[in-house]
């Protein structure tokens, strides 16, 4: 195969994509779309991946199914060139996310992970780096928030490599953990009045779609990206207003004070002075209290506010039609994090 020249204007056939963070929630649809769209993709694994380590590698090829499957560890440089990118790769794109938001694990993968995945890229001529970053990074209050950035400037900085940097607003389903409680009747949980923060959540399959068009279209190299999905911003409010709507029964909130929060993080800070191992508990907790207060929209510097009519739209699926499906279908494979609030568990 031809290795010279900008890989744009080949067929996508002859393009090779590596994808690292190819298991997690978003990094398996971006192999899929990739896959869809015909390009080479090799996706990077673990050998035991998902939730817990309990999907094997026949497990990841069946879910992954199209793309070239490697195992290795992306915490180290020569295992991603030994068995990730053993040979010439166009384009690297990085779906890597602390699974816990945790202090260490977050500087571990936001940040040295993604740098490992950069210079194996780079070292096999990889000429685009395609970043899943998040758009809470314009206001980073937090550990992982601050490891994203270090690394984007890292990315910035390469000079050798152009890049896309993707900030997408919510996902769908980390807006899904009040769905089952709410349906056995249960009340819906909101901080304050349910109107502090609001977001453009996107769905998988739309998000998986723009970080394929990072691949390919030339307007996206050197940006960085904020995205949201299409619709006007949402509160928790208006989302569980859709819900309850959907569900057809009578709204019933349980409201929770943000002030509540921030005893029991203050309380948790105070503690970790002496026990250390609480230190991560205190952030889970800031993370917390992070989603409550801030919206997840476009950033404006110099008005200081969230502005949701410019943050940009992308796609066609709604909230209203995922809380639909979860209401009728269940929420298998759209399980949370570690830290998940409403304790709803992700890989």
């Amino acid at each position: 195969m031809d290795n010279e020249g900008d890989y744009r204007q080949r067929p996508t056939s002859e393009v090779r994509v590596l994808v690292v963070g190819a298991t997690g929630y978003i990094g398996k649809y971006v192999v899929r779309e990739l896959v869809r769209r015909g390009y080479q993709v090799v996706a990077f694994a673990r050998e035991r991946s998902g939730i817990g380590g309990k999907k094997t590698a026949e497990d990841v090829r069946r879910e992954l199914e199209g793309a070239e499957v490697r195992f290795g560890d992306v915490m180290s440089v020569d295992s991603l060139l030994r068995e990730g990118c053993k040979e010439h790769v166009d384009v690297v794109v990085s779906c890597l996310a602390s699974r816990t938001g945790g202090i260490q694990d977050s500087w571990d993968v936001d940040y040295q992970a993604s740098l490992n995945a950069l210079e194996a890229g780079r070292a096999q001529g990889a000429s685009h780096f395609v970043l899943l970053s998040a758009i809470c990074v314009q206001k980073p209050l937090l550990e992982f928030q601050r490891a994203k950035l270090a690394f984007e400037a890292k990315l910035q900085e390469a000079g050798d490599i152009t890049y896309s940097i993707v900030r997408p607003t919510a996902f769908f389903k980390s807006l899904a953990g009040q769905v089952d409680l709410v349906k056995d009747g249960k009340p819906y949980v909101m901080f304050g009045d349910g109107t502090l923060a609001a977001c453009k959540p996107i769905s998988e399959q739309d998000l998986a779609s723009f970080i394929a068009d990072c691949v390919s279209q030339e307007d996206k190299i050197n940006q960085v990206l904020p995205i949201g999905g299409p619709g006007r911003a949402l509160t928790a409010k208006d989302q569980a207003e859709l819900l309850f709507g959907i569900l057809g029964t009578q709204p019933k909130y349980f409201p929770v004070p943000v002030a509540l929060m921030d005893g029991i993080i203050a309380l948790l800070d105070f503690l970790a002075r002496f026990f250390p191992g609480l230190k991560d508990g205190a952030e889970f907790g800031k993370i917390g209290r992070y989603y409550a207060v801030e919206s997840m929209l476009l950033w404006d510097p110099v008005a200081e506010r969230y502005v949701a009519d410019q943050t940009p739209s992308y796609g066609t699926d709604t909230l209203e039609d995922f809380f639909r499906k979860a209401v009728t279908e269940g929420l298998k494979g759209q399980e949370l994090g570690d830290q998940a609030v409403f304790g709803v568990n992700k890989e």
